[in-house]
């Protein structure tokens, strides 16, 4: 996009027409918000069990004691081993925000199909403290439709329509929470783009003169997004949000990971 150059006045004048459109859509944020936080609520009757690096945990004990819990669906299904590259991404979100999360009631944890020994080589080879367990002897993840059997690919129920999966693992997030005599509800949930918000690199791309420049033949963020120690590594992201890796020059043969 070509840009005119102008004075400061003339600058100061455009800049202030366009803060009209910005506070506006502040305040349609909060109202949206607002929305948000005024939808029913569904009573979770079912018990989940999750595998965790402490033992086995109900849904209620990954409230941490608080009464409030976000569940990021991550993509990694059992043998999986290299991440969805946009879960990733997202991840690199997670932990400079947990502690103001925590002092504000809301705990968070990550959920994925893959046995916690995988979880867990993939967590610290990316370096994330956040809470993530493993919901693979679980109903958990086609529950909150996000995961589905290779049957239900053809009709399944995403982002609140009936679509044909290329995968049996999706991602999104759902909200719960607890009331004062442990039931649980859930509250929200939220798929696709609907992630966007809590992208701070995003956010800040869009401040910028080239904005996100997703310019390549995706269209979004698999353009350019690698799992942060991948980017000086060659290789691309393939339909599944995974990074393949590339044979080196020097050995035709190296396999790809993933």
């Amino acid at each position: 996009m070509t840009q005119t150059t102008v004075s400061k006045e003339d600058w100061i004048a455009a800049r202030k027409a366009l803060l009209v459109k910005e506070k506006a859509l502040t305040r349609q944020r909060d109202a949206i918000a607002a929305e948000r936080r005024a939808l029913p609520r569904i009573r979770i009757e079912k018990e989940y069990v999750f595998d965790t690096p402490t033992g086995k945990q109900t849904l209620a004990d990954l409230f941490r004691g608080r009464s409030q819990l976000i569940v990021k669906h991550f993509m990694l299904a059992p043998g999986q081993i290299e991440g969805c590259v946009g879960c990733s991404f997202e991840s690199d979100h997670v932990d400079g925000m947990l502690r103001h999360l925590e002092r504000h009631d809301v705990a968070y944890v990550a959920v994925a199909r893959a046995p916690l020994a995988e979880i867990e080589a993939y967590k610290t080879r990316m370096g994330w403290r956040f809470h993530w367990v493993s919901s693979h002897d679980s109903d958990f993840n086609y529950d909150f439709d996000v995961s589905y059997t290779p049957e239900q690919l053809a009709n399944a129920f995403y982002n609140f329509e009936t679509i044909a999966s290329p995968l049996e693992d999706l991602s999104g997030h759902t909200v719960f929470e607890k009331d004062g005599d442990g039931a649980i509800y859930q509250t929200y949930s939220t798929f696709g783009r609907g992630a966007e918000e809590v992208l701070g690199t995003y956010m800040y791309l869009d401040l910028t003169p080239k904005g996100r420049n997703e310019t390549g033949p995706a269209g979004n963020l698999t353009d350019w997004v690698r799992p942060h120690d991948r980017y000086d590594t060659p290789g691309k992201t393939d339909m599944t949000g995974r990074w393949r890796q590339e044979p080196s020059a020097s050995c035709c043969h190296a396999p790809a990971t993933g």
